[in-house]
């Protein structure tokens, strides 16, 4: 039954009517998607919750010192972005204005740099998160980009983090997975890893995975108490997320294969390399019901039938491609070494978009409420928002 039957069978007034539907639709103008962590949510996929405008253009753009390598994230119409001169900045999406920023360390000595934000962001409600190359973990205020809380680690923090529940859990160069109390900035657990961690956590249910540099080996852990769960032999070590949907995990490794693996069994699914041309891939995998599309240093963006691990199609790009590509309705967006933002279609690999940025992009889209905001990586870097004029 419609509202307006549904206000004629109470009798109610016209005006009582348009007034109502006029409030329930400024609630809704007020309703923004979201882009919360590196890949969109705990499970690592790299999909976003609505297609993007045909026609994508230029917004705005803020140029940084040295670039930025970091994913930014999205949320109630504003965008968090991390830079590699060690700031973080809060911008309005529609406009590209500056509503704060918070420095790694408000003094740098003479001779000295700020540490730099590699590492992808993650939102909660009312925090920022996000590592230093340095080691540091800061927690910082949503609304006034205040410091809430840091925690100094041993290593560089390259990883994203993710938030589970009121926890944050993210990992350090230091050979730890840590786990804190998001808001008081306490800390849970700490579980040792056998090398220093480079990906932002996957969540699969309890359980998140890691891997170290002593040998190729799946390490799960046990999310509520840090406690290693199972170890699983792998072929090769991973170097970005892996993705994770019923109970597979998708990933490609420093080897240049690309894997489907059953954590739980545990067996493999299927692997797949490009003969005669494997090269690294620092890529992380986006995961539909169909597919799993990757880049890869063979300067390739790889897209293989999740089902059979077969190859669908490959785009070709002059540069090589450690960003991670993200899924946008019928299309693919990522960035490569070559200074160009791409546009792909999902069904059959073609170009239908793309941006000279000018400069390497070596970051990750982060795509929400029609807008697409990336990061160059080069000296005076841009931050570059797209969408519909």
């Amino acid at each position: 039954m419609c509202i307006l039957s549904r206000f004629r069978q109470a009798k109610m007034p016209l005006f009582i009517f348009m007034t109502f539907v006029v409030s329930y639709a400024c609630a809704a103008d007020q309703q923004h998607e979201s882009w919360v962590s590196f890949r969109n949510g705990l499970q690592n996929l790299g999909v976003a919750t609505s297609p993007l405008p045909e026609k994508l253009e230029l917004l705005w753009e803020f140029v940084t010192p040295d670039g930025t390598a970091s994913t930014p994230v999205i949320a109630d119409g504003k965008t968090y972005v991390g830079t590699l001169s060690g700031e973080v900045h809060c911008f309005d999406l529609k406009t590209g204005k500056k509503e704060w920023t918070y420095k790694s360390v408000e003094v740098v000595a003479d001779n000295d740099i700020a540490p730099g934000f590699n590492a992808a962001l993650a939102l909660d409600d009312e925090t920022v998160f996000v590592g230093d190359d340095f080691g540091t973990f800061h927690a910082i205020v949503r609304k006034t980009g205040k410091k809430r809380w840091i925690f100094e680690t041993e290593g560089e923090i390259v990883g994203g983090a993710q938030v589970v529940g009121d926890k944050v859990i993210f990992g350090s160069h230091d050979g730890f997975l840590y786990c804190f109390n998001a808001k008081t900035g306490e800390e849970v657990w700490r579980a040792e890893t056998h090398g220093p961690v480079n990906a932002t956590p996957t969540i699969a249910g309890k359980y998140t995975f890691t891997t170290g540099c002593d040998q190729p080996v799946l390490r799960v852990f046990d999310i509520e108490n840090g406690t290693t769960a199972k170890e699983v032999p792998l072929e090769a070590l991973l170097l970005a997320a892996a993705a994770v949907e019923n109970n597979t995990l998708y990933f490609g490794s420093d080897g240049g294969g690309v894997f489907a693996l059953d954590w739980e069994t545990p067996s493999e699914v299927w692997g797949f390399e490009i003969p005669k041309r494997s090269q690294q891939i620092r890529s992380s995998p986006a995961v539909t019901p169909e597919f799993v599309i990757i880049g890869s240093r063979d300067k390739h963006v790889h897209c293989i039938n999740r089902k059979t691990g077969e190859l669908k199609w490959s785009f070709p790009t002059r540069g090589r491609i450690d960003s991670s590509p993200v899924v946008a309705g019928d299309r693919v967006y990522f960035g490569s070494a070559d200074r160009n933002v791409y546009g792909v279609s999902l069904a059959g690999g073609k170009e239908v978009w793309k941006f000279p940025a000018k400069q390497s992009i070596s970051g990750s889209p982060a795509i929400a409420d029609g807008y697409l905001v990336i990061g160059t990586d080069s000296s005076d870097g841009k931050i570059l928002c797209f969408g519909k004029k």
